[in-house]
């Protein structure tokens, strides 16, 4: 049996005229020969009646709602989302069994509102294929061992699928958006940005972790572990979109011009923190680091010398962090509105002079790098936020993306 594992996100089942076209989808995999699993997301975004923020707003101005009753609740768009697609499948003749995540063997843990994925029990979606059925389930969700329903966090519908498409052995996951693919940048950023047609897993994960929201980290990591392909379709196209693998091969197919860089994301709404002791003060390091922990507060991007610690956190947390440091009696300095400019390739490890051309490239349009890192494959530079479109397009144009 071969099968595919369809996910289909808020905006590609918001409308009945959307939902067909997801169905033709649906329909054409059949076709191919493929046993098929679909996952479905709540139904459109915020201010859509049964989109998940919707639900959290009717329990905004009570004060006292518990995690386990707002699972419950931001359960309920994916129901309804699956139940409505179930039955315009049957109406085209098709034979269907809805299930929710906790009926599909998605067990999880007890973390209400970000619960992890146990393990997944595939035998009651397996014996419904062998009945030549569809099998719509409910993205988002599992349930404890307990019977509680939970939710998975952001991106969870894309979580459940990759699992279901790994416990399935699935031979491709589709993750069908309102885009064409991963583009080498935003579109709306930059004009010129084009649609990639492969991606490596470590490729996607940086994107995804570093701003762009196609898939959920989390999604690429499980369908990583298995080596199950995914690929990022367009809900209104016939185009294969990107495919996400870690096949090596596939980088070298692409254009010479492709290798080193393969696109340039962002993440924004950030504020840089440097921290100094008021004197030589031995592991004042820790206390910095620990004092964010225990306020909840997380960091990214950190430089560490013996002098200093440097890193960011989100605007909204910066006054929560400057008063925790400074009870710490630290000298505590900050630049607000940063923005993280991320230069993503696989073909950027042990390449000479990527890191001079990223330089050259922000340097002519006078923008000031305010801290730098890198990885295999991803360098990352903190820039002022108001210079982030300009370095976007700067280092686009720079590697010919």
């Amino acid at each position: 049996m071969k099968v595919i594992v369809q996910k289909f996100g808020g905006t590609s089942v918001s409308s009945r005229p959307m939902r067909e076209k997801a169905i033709m989808h649906i329909e054409a995999a059949m076709q191919e020969g493929y046993s098929v699993v679909v996952v479905v997301s709540a139904m459109g975004r915020i201010g859509e009646p049964y989109a998940t923020d919707t639900l959290l707003n009717l329990i905004a101005s009570e004060d006292i709602v518990s995690a386990r009753d707002q699972d419950l609740l931001m359960s309920c768009g994916e129901t309804i989302s699956a139940v409505i697609f179930g039955a315009m499948l049957r109406g085209r003749g098709h034979e269907v069994t809805v299930l929710t995540g906790g009926q599909a063997g998605i067990a999880t843990t007890s973390d209400f509102g970000n619960a992890r994925i146990a393990k997944i029990d595939p035998e009651r979606i397996m014996k419904e294929l062998e009945q030549n059925r569809i099998v719509v389930v409910t993205g988002f969700q599992g349930m404890t061992r307990e019977g509680e329903t939970t939710t998975l966090g952001r991106g969870g519908s894309d979580t459940s699928a990759t699992a279901l498409g790994v416990a399935l052995d699935a031979e491709f996951v589709d993750i069908f958006t309102d885009v064409d693919g991963i583009m080498t940048a935003d579109p709306n950023i930059v004009q010129d940005a084009r649609r990639l047609t492969h991606l490596t897993y470590t490729e996607i994960a940086n994107f995804a972790s570093q701003g762009a929201k196609v898939i959920h980290p989390r999604a690429v990591e499980l369908a990583m572990q298995k080596n199950i392909p995914i690929r990022v379709r367009s809900t209104e196209s016939n185009d294969p979109g990107t495919l996400v693998t870690s096949g090596v091969h596939f980088l070298e197919a692409r254009p010479a011009n492709d290798k080193i860089l393969t696109g340039v994301t962002h993440s924004k709404n950030l504020t840089q923190i440097k921290v100094r002791s008021h004197a030589a003060q031995t592991g004042f390091q820790n206390l910095v680091f620990r004092s964010m922990a225990e306020n909840g507060i997380s960091v990214d991007f950190f430089n560490v010398t013996p002098e200093e610690v440097v890193y960011t956190v989100p605007n909204t947390h910066v006054k929560q962090a400057v008063a925790a440091l400074h009870a710490l009696d630290l000298e505590v300095q900050t630049i607000p509105n940063v923005a993280k400019v991320a230069a993503v390739g696989a073909g950027i490890h042990g390449v000479p002079g990527v890191m001079a051309r990223i330089v050259e490239a922000l340097t002519e349009e006078k923008i000031e790098i305010l801290q730098s890192a890198d990885s295999n494959t991803t360098i990352w530079c903190l820039v002022h936020e108001n210079d982030m479109v300009k370095a976007l397009r700067a280092i686009h144009d720079k590697f010919n993306l």
